[in-house]
């Protein structure tokens, strides 16, 4: 499967530097380290969560664990939760895992945890299970236009 245009058209608006990788179906974000021969913390997971009654990106590295409770204090909402599957085809119009980092594709905040900066590259999923964007640090957080925070935990 192609990656859609919407997302090239956006990276390419966006104008940061970005390499598309073909590589074989994968579901996670560690099997799509093992597939790519990378580490863990190189890969992008992107995470959809339920704030209060609005839906955020939440990115992360693989190789860390989300902490809903201090995501929840820099988001600065009430109620907060891992958004049911469902979700990314009814609200984001994608299968589920296939979500992009880039909310602005979807008019939805980014929320990025600062220990996925810490990388040289970052390899984030592209809206495909079998294709996936690398881009530097900096470039992916320009590209998201993520709000950058701590809240996540090395597993």
């Amino acid at each position: 499967m192609a990656i859609p245009k919407k997302i090239l058209k956006y990276l390419d608006s966006a104008k940061t530097g970005y390499k598309i990788v073909r590589h074989k179906t994968v579901y996670t974000a560690y099997d799509a380290a093992q597939t790519l021969g990378v580490k863990l913390n190189e890969i992008a997971k992107t995470l959809v969560v339920k704030a209060d009654k609005l839906y955020l990106i939440v990115v992360l590295s693989a190789s860390h664990r989300l902490d809903l409770g201090k995501l929840k204090k820099i988001a600065k909402v009430k109620k907060i939760e891992i958004a049911k599957e469902n979700v990314m085809q009814k609200i984001f119009k994608v299968k589920p895992g296939a979500v992009t980092p880039f909310g602005a594709l979807y008019k939805t905040p980014v929320f990025v945890d600062r220990a996925l900066l810490r990388s040289k590259k970052i390899i984030a999923g592209a809206g495909t299970h079998e294709d996936s964007v690398v881009m530097t640090a900096k470039n992916f957080l320009k590209a998201t236009g993520g709000t950058v925070g701590d809240f996540s935990k090395k597993k």
